[in-house]
């Protein structure tokens, strides 16, 4: 059997078993199979306990010998099932009172053997007590995750025992059955731990698009599907109607694992016939689009934004950026355009322009320029200005062996360095995830004073966006991140570079992004100031959200109708050289239909310094984040 992990090249699948006399043999069948992990009862039915002082009155043990298998097959094949029978949040005060003893003997047990996940089911939203003893656990230093087994929609019997005779509510919730509402009390009371995930249940009626969509926000760990929702073909295999297929394959792209569940409902194939079917549509996925085959194994890592005023960059970081197929195209017909522009046809032979590249970095924009110059037929001289002293190195090997005498490296940093002459042309990629958060405004405009009063500025403007987001995962990478010596509030006042994946994606919460801060370059104020402040409203459609923070994007014209975004409305396709930011906020916001999120951001400039603060007054109010730049500031 292989270890049991999250899928990467190949579909990981479990088999639930309801009931196990011979464990060793159901492990040997499991994974005759092709199954990479089995579920199994912690207990037996008939071990129901009963405690007198503490103690259960069986004499024999509650369950079976660890001796039965390998302590590494307990710890790498098997999931232990908590006992259905018990009821945390029973208002009968002996079953309760039992339920929590034969609850703490049964994790104690998993813990014991090493298990490396623990299903505890959820049946109602009456679970406050249950969240209590989870977030007991959680506290103590669990090594194993707790998935909790949630339906996706309420089943039919729970609903005809609430609303008999009547016709069903839209809004579940009111009558308690919304489950997703059953979940998110339990994960909010016990606090949102990254130990803690969902075993989502599949049902043959799925719920509606924005119902799946808020799901696959959550962390799902395992999908459980229930031999009843598989449909047969003309040869007698189990297959999905193309719906569940379309949701299996989302989970697949959530490194989601998937659990068969139930009898088999194909007797002559047996339960080997639905892991192969689910290895099949794994591989028939289709293919990823080139930024997610760009950001794999990305997804949802939390990175420091970079500060290349303060830092020079690394070798490797410049050579991932060259890699994009659409920024240097972009730029390059951008150039195209302000050459032909700068110089008419009956002056190509006779007017050189000048074109400037500042933060040249490795020359991708200058070999862009000199391939926009031949394409125009016309003549220019470039000027490669960097700061820093490594990548000039590369820049002087460049200007020998391909450039010539057409480029002339300068080593300074553009806001020191004195230019022999005014440039036509001013180009520059010193935009950030949010636009402005690598200073590009402060070295603009120290940089344009040797641009000429008509001169071109690439890019000639560019605004940050911003949208709330829903995501529990990057919620929970904040949470456990610890900075060295730093308060327990600086992870949540710093933004973030993230490749936004396990997230809530439509309508609801990531609701379309707004404007936030625009500059335009040249700058001709007579009073500079790259200070800013907004308050955006967010309205809120739908009900049952989570605001986690808020997601940072840009789009910027580079010259005339030349675009490049990042923002999801526009974005460029194909572009993969900026992941989005990420604003998180201390606690998460519960969001109802009908409100509206009022959100306020500053962008604060000092001398050495730049930061930003930001808040929420509505639907409830925040404190200010990030105070006085007292977490993180991008260094001038």
């Amino acid at each position: 059997m292989r270890r049991m992990a999250a899928p990467t090249e190949r579909a990981n699948v479990g088999l639930d078993f309801h009931h196990c006399p011979d464990l060793s043999r159901s492990l040997r069948e499991c994974s005759n199979s092709g199954y990479d992990f089995a579920a199994f009862p912690m207990t037996h039915p008939k071990h129901m306990r009963e405690f007198i002082e503490g103690k259960s009155v069986k004499k024999n043990g509650f369950t079976r010998s660890d001796l039965l298998l390998t302590s590494q097959d307990w710890s790498t094949y098997i999931v232990g099932k908590i006992s259905p029978w018990i009821e945390m949040d029973s208002d009968q005060e002996i079953i309760r009172r039992n339920s929590e003893k034969a609850l703490d003997q049964e994790f104690k047990y998993a813990s014991y053997l090493a298990l490396p996940s623990v299903i505890v089911p959820l049946t109602s939203g009456s679970c406050v007590n249950l969240a209590r003893y989870l977030y007991h656990v959680l506290m103590t230093g669990l090594t194993n995750q707790i998935w909790i087994r949630v339906p996706m929609k309420a089943a039919k019997t729970e609903i005809s025992d609430v609303v008999a005779n009547v016709d069903v509510p839209e809004d579940l919730a009111s009558v308690g059955l919304d489950t997703w509402e059953w979940w998110n009390k339990l994960r909010s009371v016990c606090g949102t731990n990254k130990f803690l995930g969902l075993a989502i249940v599949v049902p043959a009626d799925l719920p509606s698009e924005e119902e799946i969509d808020r799901w696959l926000g959550e962390p799902i760990k395992c999908a459980i599907l229930p031999t009843s929702i598989f449909l047969t073909n003309k040869k007698g295999f189990p297959v999905l109607s193309r719906a569940h297929q379309k949701l299996v394959h989302r989970l697949f792209r959530l490194d989601t694992q998937l659990m068969v569940s139930g009898n088999t409902r194909h007797e002559e194939q047996g339960f080997v016939s639905y892991q192969q079917y689910l290895s099949y549509i794994y591989q028939a996925m289709p293919n990823l689009d080139p930024v997610a085959r760009f950001a794999k194994g990305y997804e949802d890592y939390l990175q420091s934004p970079l500060q290349p005023l303060m830092d020079n960059l690394e070798s490797q970081t410049y050579e991932i950026f060259e890699k994009d197929p659409v920024k240097y195209s972009e730029y390059q017909r951008a150039m195209h355009l302000a050459i032909l522009d700068r110089v008419p046809e009956e002056e190509k032979d006779s007017k050189h322009i000048v074109l400037m590249v500042v933060g040249a970095g490795r020359g991708p924009l200058v070999s862009a320029a000199l391939a926009a110059a031949k394409s125009a037929d016309r003549k220019v001289n470039i000027y490669a200005v960097e700061k820093n002293p490594n990548a000039v190195i590369t820049l002087l090997h460049m200007k020998n062996e391909l450039w010539g005498d057409a480029v002339t490296v300068v080593s300074s940093d553009m806001r020191s360095w004195d230019a022999p002459e005014k440039a036509d042309i001013l180009i520059s990629e010193l935009l950030g995830s949010f636009g402005d958060n690598e200073l590009s405004p402060e070295c603009l405009d120290g940089a344009q004073k040797f641009l000429r009063d008509d001169g071109i500025s690439i890019p000639e403007s560019y605004t940050s966006y911003l949208s709330p987001l829903q995501s529990s995962k990057i919620y929970n990478e904040v949470r456990q991140s610890r900075l060295l010596n730093k308060p327990p509030e600086t992870a949540f006042e710093m933004p973030y570079i993230v490749r936004l994946h396990n997230k809530r994606t439509r309508s609801t919460v990531l609701v379309k992004a707004q404007p936030l801060f625009t500059f335009t370059h040249p700058n001709r104020d007579s009073v500079i100031d790259n200070s800013r402040y907004r308050c955006l409203k967010f309205d809120i459609s739908s009900n049952n959200c989570i605001l986690h923070g808020f997601a940072g994007y840009f789009e910027t014209v580079l010259y005339k109708d030349i675009m490049l975004s990042i923002v999801p409305e526009t974005h460029s396709d194909g572009m993969f050289s900026w992941f989005p930011a990420f604003f998180p906020i201390r606690e998460p916001m519960y969001l109802t239909q009908g409100c509206t999120i009022d959100v306020h951001f500053w962008r604060l400039v000092e001398h050495q310094k730049v930061w930003y603060e930001w808040c929420v007054t509505s639907p409830q109010v925040t404190d200010i984040h990030n105070p006085n730049a007292r977490s993180y500031t991008i260094g001038l």
